[in-house]
């Protein structure tokens, strides 16, 4: 393996990283509604856990309100089962074809908790970061050994990976910054 593709790999799985905080953080609700806190949420219909994004049209009429409307209103039960055992601090009610979500209020306490698990979330993908600067190095390494690399182009390419370290946890340390801030908005 070459340089070039070490480095590519290197830079796709970092990106896999933030991506995945990015994800997570989106889940995280902030008294604003928001698709993304329903549209993961596991439901056990048709004898299968689906998602409720595959079951149902989601919709924020207003930043107060999610509405969730059922292609199948067979699945309506199902849908409000599977948002209250989320546990996720949202009382669903049917209304006819729609299940409407309204946001309560969050209360300093869970505003301090969201924080907590974006802080474990930014950690998650920092562990991530950190794995990946390992299995490529041990690459290298590897290569080296062989007599593919000098020592000249390993020491080289080690000072990149660790640069695209740096860059990747900054960017997840903006991430979590601008997360926490938008959680303890009031």
């Amino acid at each position: 393996m070459n340089l070039q593709d070490l480095q590519n790999k290197c830079q796709a799985k970092m990106t896999k990283s933030l991506e995945y905080a990015t994800k997570e953080f989106s889940s995280l609700h902030t008294g604003k509604a928001s698709v993304a806190m329903v549209e993961s949420i596991p439901v056990n219909v048709y004898g299968s856990n689906m998602k409720i994004s595959e079951l149902a049209a989601i919709m924020t009429p207003d930043s107060r309100t999610i509405t969730i409307q059922p292609w199948d209103k067979t699945t309506m039960g199902a849908i409000e089962k599977g948002i209250l055992s989320a546990n996720i601090g949202l009382n669903p009610a049917l209304q006819g074809e729609v299940i409407r979500c309204p946001i309560p209020e969050m209360s300093k306490e869970r505003r301090q908790r969201l924080v907590k698990v974006a802080g474990g979330i930014a950690e998650e993908a920092r562990i991530g970061i950190r794995a990946t600067r390992k299995e490529i190095l041990g690459l290298v390494k590897t290569s080296q050994k062989k007599g593919e690399l000098s020592e000249d182009d390993v020491k080289r390419f080690e000072k990149e990976v660790q640069k695209e370290t740096d860059i990747s946890n900054q960017k997840i340390a903006k991430l979590l910054e601008s997360k926490e801030k938008d959680l303890l908005k009031v």
